[in-house]
């Protein structure tokens, strides 16, 4: 079994911070590539960034410069430092974790349950 779990969302005022993360356990043998994506209310799943194994990263464009993608590979941990945050950056934010069970298995996408953030005065 694996287990992705986010932590670290809440309500926060504009223009502060905060920073998400999210672990992966269980029976990995590895893990590729992990991001973040997020979904507003009334609103499709979007992209926010994605981080491969050896440290390259991707962020949708509106988000460049605000938010940081990082990861522990140590830990199976990634996370999301969100700055200067606006109420359209209001949503559910997911984790998700493209992975292998065994070394020589084919990858797999978990995803966690989502944490709310909340961008409001």
């Amino acid at each position: 079994q694996v287990q992705v779990v986010e932590s670290g969302g809440g309500q926060v005022q504009p223009g502060g911070s905060l920073r998400l993360s999210c672990a992966a356990s269980g029976s990995i043998s590895s893990i590729d590539y992990m991001g973040w994506s997020r979904q507003a209310p009334g609103q499709l799943r979007e992209l926010v960034a994605t981080i491969s194994s050896d440290g390259r990263t991707t962020y949708t464009d509106s988000m460049k410069g605000r938010f940081t993608i990082s990861r522990d590979n140590a830990k199976n941990t990634v996370y999301l430092q969100m700055n200067s945050l606006r109420p359209e950056d209001t949503a559910v934010y997911y984790c998700n974790a493209r992975l292998r069970l065994t070394r020589f298995g084919v990858y797999e996408i978990h995803w966690g349950q989502g944490t709310q953030v909340t961008v409001s005065s």
